[in-house]
């Protein structure tokens, strides 16, 4: 029997559903969610593995135009995603304008590379509205399979999945089969964080937030994790922080428990806010955060 095996970058917009759809796929969560645009910052690798086959899916930021160090790095994220691809998962939804309209499709067809494109998020349209959509998705890739799909109501990602595994090269796997993810505990730690700010705080605050985890100790019983809230300015650490504590401490809270549910161990939870004036913009820093 041949061994199917190949590298599925999933790519797209903000907020059009990249990080759901991957999830859906992996059937576990690796990338975080929320409804703000520019939630996933990193490249994030999930992988799924078959008798006869092992897709290396890797979820994207959302295309953007940078306006700090940060996002030129997210940015490069995409770009690299873009060349060393076996196969492109474009995801857009139904709320987006036409292909022809995209600027970074014509890189996507430059590529070479065989795309499948995605449409999110079905159930918020009409069946004649999406025809029109499919229809101009047909027309900007006459070659590509273009796929109606609902990632939040787990709608048509079956026949998503095998049009991937058409479209995979023969190779035998890239990874052991037990494996998961290219990512350490660590980060999956500090995204849970990350993913609690996006949700309990508005304006500028998630965006001018970073994570670091100081310690990660791992015993029979418990995990003890040490984490810090990074933000640029003094102000921020005080809306962080909250009235006597009380914004840091339900932050505090919701990690632990998801935390919990994904490394399936009790968690015991430290955070400390410091002010990093303009880490955004500051290249060793940002190494040391893992953006390279």
């Amino acid at each position: 029997m041949s061994h199917r095996a190949g590298f599925v970058n999933i790519l797209g917009n903000p907020n059009v559903g990249k990080s759901t759809i991957m999830n859906a796929l992996v059937g576990e969560k690796l990338s975080i969610i929320t409804s703000k645009a520019q939630t996933t910052r990193h490249r994030i690798m999930g992988i799924v593995n078959g008798e006869d086959f092992q897709i290396v899916y890797s979820d994207t930021p959302g295309i953007l135009r940078p306006q700090y160090k940060l996002q030129e790095t997210m940015m490069n994220f995409v770009n690299s995603a873009l060349y060393d691809a076996d196969l492109i998962l474009y995801v857009t939804d139904v709320t987006e304008r036409t292909a022809e309209e995209g600027e970074y499709i014509d890189k996507i067809k430059e590529s070479g590379i065989p795309v499948i494109i995605g449409i999110n998020k079905v159930d918020l349209t009409t069946q004649d509205d999406l025809e029109k959509v499919v229809e101009s998705w047909h027309i900007a890739f006459p070659s590509s399979p273009v796929i109606p799909i609902s990632a939040l109501k787990n709608f048509n990602l079956d026949s998503l999945l095998n049009a991937i595994l058409v479209k995979l090269p023969e190779s035998p796997p890239f990874f052991p089969k037990d494996q998961l993810t290219d990512k350490y505990e660590r980060f999956f730690a500090s995204e849970i964080i990350r993913e609690k700010i996006l949700v309990n705080y508005q304006k500028e605050i998630p965006y001018s937030v970073e994570i670091e985890i100081e310690s990660f100790k791992e015993e029979k019983d418990i995990i003890k994790i040490r984490a810090l809230i990074h933000v640029t300015r003094d102000s921020q650490k005080g809306i962080i922080i909250g009235h006597k504590g009380s914004m840091l401490k339900r932050v505090g809270t919701e990690a632990r428990r998801d935390m919990e549910d994904f490394f399936r161990k009790k968690i015991y939870l430290e955070l400390y806010v410091k002010v990093t004036k303009d880490w955004r913009d500051k290249p060793l820093i940002l190494k040391r955060f893992g953006y390279q």
